[in-house]
């Protein structure tokens, strides 16, 4: 099955880079890209798609005011965001709207096929059988990344992803805090502010390590939630 995927961004190189990661999923068929919220308007009230990739900030018609007449003209594509907007009114205001994920620029290609992968796992969900049990229900209303509204301030969305996904890659015993600063690039420092809060907030896992034949160090895991 291919879901019919549409890109609404007017900055044409994120078109390009959105575009450019969708098409390395085979599930996934790009029907159209406009580069305003009105033009979209006009063809998706008379074509359906599966999946709505939008940006908020764009000339003639923002992407809460197209997704306010997208929802009011009973077209009901689920929607991932793709935005620079991150202000809690907005981010509140599209969620009720019914967006699935929220990507804030400037984004990892690892984040952007998470966000891809959510979605069909939901798709996949709901129309695998005429009733969904509570243990499905749960597996798609479970989040393995903190809201965006939820993270403290001066705490970067896109750092705080970025970070949980070169954790993904953590070996079984998990990642030192070193470890983790040489594979996504950032410092020490930096490292283990989110990490500490990914812990707190239950995203992350922490344990001392004996074995190291010296001092004791701290390993991270990744853990779902």
């Amino acid at each position: 099955m291919h879901y019919k995927t549409v890109i609404v961004e007017d900055d044409p190189m994120i078109s390009m880079i959105n575009r450019s990661f969708l098409e390395k999923d085979s599930r996934f068929q790009l029907a159209q890209t406009f580069s305003n919220g009105q033009d979209a308007l006009t063809w998706l009230q008379v074509h359906p798609v599966d999946l709505l990739i939008l940006d908020v900030y764009m000339p003639q018609m923002t992407g809460l005011e197209l997704l306010r007449a997208l929802r009011q003209s009973e077209v009901y594509a689920d929607v991932i965001m793709v935005t620079a907007a991150n202000d809690n009114k907005t981010v509140d205001a599209l969620f009720k709207l019914g967006v699935t994920d929220y990507l804030v620029k400037p984004f990892t290609a690892a984040r952007f096929q998470q966000a891809l992968d959510t979605f069909c796992h939901h798709h996949e969900a709901l129309y695998a059988h005429s009733s969904i049990d509570q243990a499905t229900l749960d597996s798609m209303f479970s989040s393995s990344t903190p809201p965006v509204q939820s993270i403290p301030k001066g705490m970067q969305a896109h750092t705080l992803s970025h970070i949980q996904q070169c954790l993904t890659q953590a070996p079984s015993q998990g990642y030192t805090c070193e470890d983790l600063a040489c594979v996504s690039g950032l410092s020490s420092v930096t490292v283990r502010r989110y990490l500490t809060y990914l812990v707190h907030c239950g995203y992350a896992s922490s344990q001392i390590n004996y074995d190291t034949g010296g001092r004791p160090c701290t390993l991270y895991a990744p853990r779902s939630k």
